[in-house]
């Protein structure tokens, strides 16, 4: 057992080992962690603008790609001011 069952139906921010950001719905994930999100957009960061967002629908991340994955809490999420949020992008993780 993983420990993401109990992440299934929820909405969670994966960022791959290539510094990118998904936040979408955990619909599914197989023994290899290769997961499938709804609802999916990328976060893209930027130290001269704000986020953008970039809506993808359904997506699937291979599991091999994958960083970290976390729980994201819906309603501090939705007070985010996206657009005045500056930070520099990540960069790839080096394992």
């Amino acid at each position: 057992m993983s420990g993401l069952e109990s992440y299934i139906n929820h909405t969670v921010s994966i960022i791959t080992a290539d510094g990118r950001n998904f936040i979408g719905t955990l619909k599914g994930f197989d023994q290899t962690i290769n997961i499938i999100i709804d609802e999916c957009h990328e976060r893209v960061f930027s130290t001269t603008s704000g986020i953008e967002q970039i809506v993808l629908g359904l997506h699937i991340i291979r599991g091999d790609n994958i960083a970290v994955i976390g729980l994201i809490d819906d309603t501090v999420d939705s007070r985010l001011d996206l657009a005045n949020i500056r930070g520099e992008p990540l960069g790839p993780v080096v394992h």
